[in-house]
């Protein structure tokens, strides 16, 4: 499958998408389609489809956004210094789609390496596991296990 960033798929995008993915916005927290979202399957790039997070790695944070302890794989993410308002981050960015997805941090799970992927979930399309064979993501099923 190809990955890529297309005026097709940014004309698809909802307002709230196209800010956070192309103007490197944040959605409210407690407010994104995920954010509470247990069912199981992966998370890509709502641009380009990329494959970026599974469920098997989602975990609640309390920060008010879907948080993850890692990448499905790891060469689909860009990691960028972000020193915008005042703090220095790690911006998250796809590296296909050049999607800004949200930022890295060093507090997630020590058992599972202490980082914490905390992703605005309008950069994100979820596939359900029971379609991703259908919709080309069958390879990644290994990532994904019934979470509760």
């Amino acid at each position: 499958m190809k990955y890529e960033k297309s005026d097709a798929a940014i004309a698809k995008l909802t307002p709230e998408q196209y800010h956070v993915t192309q103007q490197s916005g944040t959605e409210r927290p407690y407010t994104g389609e995920y954010y509470k979202n247990k069912e199981p399957g992966i998370y890509v790039d709502v641009v380009s489809g990329e494959p970026l997070f599974a469920s098997a790695d989602k975990f609640d944070s309390f920060c008010g956004w879907p948080s993850f302890t890692k990448p499905i794989v790891p060469a689909h993410i860009n990691e960028l210094r972000d020193d915008s308002h005042g703090m220095i981050r790690t911006e998250v960015r796809s590296v296909h789609g050049d999607s800004h997805l949200g930022h890295v941090f060093n507090d997630g799970p020590a058992d599972k390496g202490g980082l914490r992927y905390c992703i605005n979930s309008a950069s994100l399309r979820f596939i359900h596991r029971d379609d991703m064979e259908a919709e080309g993501y069958g390879d990644y099923l290994d990532q994904v296990e019934d979470v509760s």
